[in-house]
Formats: structure tokens, C-alpha cells, sequence
């Protein structure tokens, strides 16, 4: 009798091999600060903590770190390794530099990629390879997920057979958006056992553990001070710009041939790190990139899709500061989860968590986060409303918006299509319900329904409530106060979707209520939003000047909703004036060229910055809403749909590589700004890539 024949098992870290993003330098070209310095990488560790630099290795803003630790509260993400300093010493005593190195008390950060020779990122894992004096040494870094732990290998591959390394960690202990001369030069202690050493500053932080993994070698206790470390890009955006390093001494050991050599830094318990050593810790990240992998929607598993995939991993947290968030989600059989908004500086914020959900965690196949998520903020609603953003380090939330909590219902209208989890629906509909009906009696900072028209309407003096949402100095840029055009689409969908999961409990009564509320919504909707001379929607209806005739991308909800509120009869005319005046190759503008208050470039201090924040600025967001509203439109024309997004995904060649930046200049070149990576940017463009592939 034959044998059955077995199919080899598929080898998952296979799916990985194609996935390099590489920029190779010439040797006769070095890349410049000038050139590449805005160019940047990213690692997380799925607690909110990351490491972050520029390609070169440059140190260009106060966020550039190998070791950003997410502390529990009250500390938050701190900063704590800022680099190492990496010089190489030959066979013939002659000497060089790797890459970032201090010279006469400053950084020589110019010079800091002289030696570089490829960048490439691996899996979305960064790796260098140097050429100095003919050796070849590659370095890659990565962070072991759920840990506050960086690692740091390095490997000879070619040249000398042999190669003196010296290592010396320059720390920076301060909260990570702390102004850069926050960090002390004195006042460390130091102690060591063996490699192991430890570095701490104030009581109240853990500290810094770092660790030789080698052949041999040792550490050398010899202090230095660097007081007038320059972030260039801090510089430009008007911030404190000059601060001091410090480090407590430097590991030497020996670069040989097939033998690896890293540093590992810490702030988690010596158990921890004692667990896994570099090798397994490698094998097993690159093992949990390809699991990620096999989980996403078939359309995204190969090529960029892949590489957005593992992008989007780098937002998905467990919250570790907040620890009662922690306890009752186990208590209640679940996990805290969130998302971070944006890196560096963005914590998890609402409205960006519920827009993001469906990309970050759906089309990913993560479906047990999604759930965690909702049931996290559901936890946090109070008066009706979801919080708008967590403070870093904090417990609790701030409730300061208009449209987070109707963006809740979307993700959650998301996440039950895709699942069809009854029982979440049922632990969830008390809370909606007194979502709907602390708006239609009134809440916070002036929302409410107006009874003459059943829109709902919103306003305080001093808040930003949308998610236009610029103010600095007390300045609300964008005020949008009354009834913004999106804000009633998000109503009138979550209106609907309420009566829908009310009709499948059994509670006919007040889902027929509710679809009489929603169909008074849509007739006044669509006799007052729509401004006839213009063909399209006015933003900003009853506001303080009457209505806004501004066009921007904030009407393309009343068509991209579950539920569009908008007559079908101007959803072309929509289309046209948003595709003529907004759609960029990267995103959507915030408002069209034509308007006087339009900005052409996001750039300059805080208070010039936040001017052209939605006046013009594009968001990468937005193409994810215009895909939706031209399938809306379009229901057969995904090939079509997808060419919109097609020219975006140059862009992750730039900016923070592999990833999507928050907003771009609004006209070209587009140079990428804000946050080098930005959670629903990443989502969106995954969703499109996902929702138009084959």
C-alpha cells in the first residue's frame, strides 16, 4: 500500500524574505544630514514604548532614542538610551568612528552616516551596513514584544578577521516630550555585577539596565558629558533645542566572523532579560512578524500590503500606565488594548482609535484586540461621550470632543459585520443607549440635538471639539462651532445603527423611535446642508458667521457612512468638487486652494504650524473616506478605486520608512510632516489596499 502523500510544512518565516525595503549609498556619496536627515525608522514594542532615529543615525529631535520605556503611571514613555557610541579600533591601531560620535564636547552629527553603506529595513526591522577601513559590519536592532527592552547586534561580515568594538551608551533620563535640556549631566549611580550594569537617577524610575552579550570582553567605568547635544528639527519647529548626554563608561569586546555581538538595554527586571537570549529573542520576533502575516486579509499578505500589515502592528498597546484599566478588562476575561495615535508624541485618542480599528486590527485578522478596544473605551464613557485622548501617564481621560463617541458606533458597526459577536452587542447596548440618549438631551461642552431640525449641534469656548482640532496660546484655529456637515453624518449613521441593533434584540419600540429621529435628521440634512451655488455641502451650518461655504473633505462622511445621509442626487457633485480641489497624491487637502484662509506648506513655529493644521494641509487619512464614497457611488469600479491610492505608497520610501506620515505640504513636492507615523494613515491606506485588492 502507497503512502498518502503529506504537503511539506510551510516554513512561516519564508513570508518574511521578500519583505526589504533598501537604500543603498555610494561609497564616493555618503548620505548627509542635508540629504537623508528627514528620512527616519521605527520599532515598538506593543506597550506604547518604541526606539526611533533617522537612517543616518543622526540625532535630529528630542524623540531619537534606542530606549523610549512605557512606565506606569505617573511616569509614562520616558526616554532613557539616546545611542551608542560605536569606534572601531584595527589591527594597525587605526581607529574610526561607526557612525554618531562626539568630537571636542558636541556630536559630530553631520558625519554621523560617512560609513554607511545600505539601510534597509527587514520585516520592518531596521538594519545598517557600514564599510570602514574594509571591514563590512551590518547592525540590526530590534525590540522583544511587550517588553521595555531594546537589542543591538553586531556582526563582522567581511574584511579583518578581527575588529576591537567599543560601546559606549549615552543616556538621556527624561520624559520622552520633555524639553531636550531636561536631562541631567550629574547625579547618576552606577553599579555593575559582571557585564551587568546599572544606571539609575531618581527613585521614583526604574533604571537603566544594560548588558554585553559576547565572546569576551567587559565594561569600563569612565564618565563623560556631552552638554550641547543640537536636534536640528526641534529647532525648526521652535522648540528648546540644545541638551546635555551623559554616559557612565563604555563595553569593550571583539567583532570576529560568524560571531554576533549586542548590547541589551532595560528597564524591566534582570529575570526578564535573563529569559531569552539574542538569538531566540530574534527568531521569535521574526516568528511573530510572520504569524501577523498569516492573519491578515489574503489581500495584504505580500508585497506593500505586507509591509503595511506589520505598520500597523507598531499602534496596537496594551495601555501598561494605566493599571485599573488593566485589572478590569481581566476581571473581565479580556485585555486592555488601544492605540497609540501617532508617533512620537500622540498617547491613544478616541476619535484616532475608532477610525483606525477596522485597517489596524480587521483587515489584519486581529479580531480579539478589536474587541478589547471597544471594550476599553466603553468602559471610559461618561455623560455620553468617549475621552478624545489619554494624558500621558495619566489614569483618566479628557472628554473634549464632538465626534469620537460617533465614530465609536462606526468601528463598532465594523467590528460586528466582520464577526457577528452577538455577545459583545449585548454587553454594549445600555451604553449606546445612553450614548444616543445623553445627545439627544444634551452633554458636555454644548452638544446636543437641536428639536427644531433633530441635527446636533456643538460648541464650547475654548475647545477644539472635531477633528479639526488645531489651538494653540488659547487660539481655536478652526472652531467649526454649530452644526459641522460631518459630525451629522456620524449622528445619522450611529441613529440608524442603534435602530438596527435594538430591531435584532427585540426592541421594536425604540428602534422605530430612533428611525423617526434619523429620517428627521436626513430631511433637514439634506434641505439645509446643501449649498446649491457652490454644488457641495456647506462645513458649518447655524455656526457664529451663519453657514461655511468652505469646500473640504469633511462632507464626504454624509456619503462614505454605512448609512450616507446625503440624497444620492449630489453625490456626484460632492465627488467633483472634492476630486478638483482636494485629492493630492498622498491624501486629501483640508480645504480647497481657493479659500482665502488656505495654507500652501505646514511648516515654521507651533502658532504657524497650527495655522495651516486643516487649512490646507493634507491628511493621509482622508483617502480611505474618498475610496468610500466613490465605491459608494461606483459600487463596480474597485480597479478604478484603487488607482487613487496607488500613488501614495511612494511615500513610504520617505518619512519614517515602511510607514505613513500624519499630513503633508498641500502642494508639491508634498513633504511629509507632523508625526512620522500616524495610526489611521497607516489604517486607512491598509483598508483601501485590502477593500480594492484582488
Amino acid at each position: 500500500m502507497s503512502r498518502p502523500s503529506v504537503s511539506p510544512l510551510r516554513d512561516p518565516l519564508a513570508e518574511l524574505a521578500p519583505l526589504v525595503r533598501r537604500t543603498r549609498f555610494a561609497a564616493a556619496e555618503p548620505p548627509t544630514l542635508e540629504e537623508h536627515g528627514s528620512r527616519e525608522w521605527l520599532v515598538t514594542n506593543g506597550l506604547g514604548g518604541y526606539a526611533s532615529g533617522t537612517v543616518i543615525g543622526a540625532l535630529t529631535r528630542r524623540f531619537h532614542g534606542l530606549l523610549v520605556a512605557a512606565l506606569p503611571s505617573p511616569l509614562g514613555r520616558m526616554m532613557l538610551l539616546t545611542h551608542l557610541e560605536e569606534r572601531l579600533t584595527f589591527r594597525d591601531g587605526t581607529r574610526d568612528w561607526l557612525g554618531l560620535h562626539g568630537t571636542t564636547g558636541q556630536l559630530a552629527q553631520a558625519d554621523a552616516g560617512r560609513h554607511l553603506e545600505e539601510f534597509r529595513l527587514e520585516a520592518g526591522l531596521p538594519v545598517w551596513r557600514y564599510v570602514v577601513n574594509g571591514a563590512v559590519i551590518e547592525k540590526i536592532l530590534l525590540m522583544p514584544h511587550g517588553q521595555n527592552t531594546v537589542h543591538v547586534t553586531y556582526r563582522l561580515l567581511a574584511g579583518p578577521r578581527r575588529v576591537r568594538l567599543s560601546l559606549r551608551p549615552m543616556v538621556a533620563f527624561r520624559p520622552h516630550e520633555a524639553p531636550v535640556d531636561r536631562s541631567p549631566v550629574d547625579g547618576y549611580t552606577v553599579s555593575a555585577r559582571g557585564q551587568r550594569i546599572e544606571v539609575t537617577a531618581e527613585e521614583q524610575q526604574p533604571p537603566l539596565r544594560l548588558v554585553l552579550h559576547a565572546a569576551s570582553g567587559g565594561f569600563v567605568f569612565d564618565d563623560q558629558a556631552i552638554r550641547d547635544v543640537r536636534y536640528l528639527v526641534e529647532e525648526r519647529r521652535g522648540y528648546d533645542y540644545a541638551g546635555p548626554l551623559w554616559s557612565p563608561g563604555r563595553f569593550r569586546t571583539d567583532l570576529t566572523r560568524g560571531a554576533a555581538v549586542t548590547v541589551i538595554a532595560s528597564a524591566e527586571p534582570w529575570d526578564i532579560l535573563a529569559a531569552v537570549n539574542p538569538d531566540e529573542a530574534r527568531t521569535m520576533e521574526r516568528a511573530r512578524r510572520a504569524r501577523l502575516l498569516g492573519l491578515a486579509d489574503p489581500a495584504v499578505r505580500t508585497g506593500v500590503g505586507a509591509e503595511l500589515v506589520l505598520a500597523a502592528d507598531q499602534f496596537l498597546m496594551t495601555p501598561i500606565s494605566r493599571t485599573h484599566d488593566q485589572v478590569r478588562a481581566e476581571a473581565g476575561g479580556g485585555r486592555a488594548r488601544s492605540v497609540v495615535a501617532g508617533y512620537h508624541w500622540f498617547t491613544d485618542w478616541g476619535r484616532d482609535t475608532m477610525i483606525s480599528l477596522e485597517g489596524l486590527t480587521l483587515c489584519t485578522g486581529r479580531v480579539t484586540e478589536a474587541r478589547d478596544i471597544l471594550r476599553t473605551f466603553a468602559y471610559h464613557v461618561r455623560d455620553g461621550l468617549i475621552p478624545n485622548m489619554f494624558p500621558e501617564g495619566g489614569q483618566e481621560g479628557l472628554y473634549h470632543t464632538a465626534d469620537a463617541t460617533l465614530w465609536f458606533f462606526h468601528a463598532i458597526d465594523r467590528y460586528l459585520r466582520r464577526t457577528n459577536d452577538d455577545l459583545l452587542l449585548r454587553e454594549l447596548l445600555p451604553t449606546l443607549r445612553r450614548i444616543v440618549a445623553a445627545h439627544r438631551e444634551g452633554t458636555r461642552f454644548g452638544i446636543g440635538v437641536d428639536p427644531a431640525d433633530g441635527l446636533l449641534r456643538q460648541g464650547a469656548d475654548g475647545y477644539q471639539l472635531t477633528w479639526m482640532d488645531a489651538k494653540v496660546d488659547g487660539w481655536v484655529v478652526t472652531p467649526r462651532r454649530g452644526k459641522a456637515v460631518e459630525i451629522n453624518a456620524l449622528w445619522y449613521n450611529a441613529v440608524r445603527l442603534l435602530a438596527g441593533w435594538l430591531q435584532i434584540s427585540g426592541d421594536e419600540d425604540e428602534a422605530h423611535a430612533l428611525e423617526a429621529h434619523a429620517a428627521h435628521v436626513r430631511a433637514s440634512f439634506n434641505a439645509r446642508f446643501w449649498n446649491p451655488e457652490a454644488a457641495h455641502l456647506f462645513d458649518v451650518i447655524d455656526g457664529e458667521t451663519g453657514a461655511d461655504a468652505a469646500c473640504r473633505p469633511n462632507q464626504l462622511f454624509a456619503i462614505s457612512l454605512r448609512h450616507p445621509v446625503l440624497d444620492p442626487q449630489h453625490w456626484d457633485d460632492v465627488l467633483a468638487a472634492v476630486r478638483r480641489d482636494l485629492l493630492t497624491p498622498v491624501g486629501l487637502r483640508s480645504l480647497s486652494p481657493a479659500h482665502p484662509d488656505y495654507k500652501r506648506q505646514y511648516f515654521g513655529d507651533l502658532r504657524t504650524r497650527d495655522a495651516a493644521y486643516h487649512q490646507g494641509t493634507v491628511w493621509s487619512w482622508l483617502i480611505g473616506p474618498f475610496v468610500d464614497a466613490w465605491l459608494a457611488r461606483h459600487p463596480d469600479d474597485r480597479a478604478g478605486a484603487r488607482r487613487f491610492i496607488e500613488p501614495c505608497l511612494a511615500h513610504l520610501d520617505e518619512g519614517c520608512i515602511g510607514s505613513v506620515s500624519e499630513i503633508f505640504d498641500a502642494e508639491p513636492p508634498y513633504a511629509p510632516r507632523g508625526c512620522i507615523a500616524q495610526a489611521w494613515g497607516v489604517a486607512e491606506w491598509l483598508r483601501v489596499l485590502a477593500r480594492t485588492g484582488n
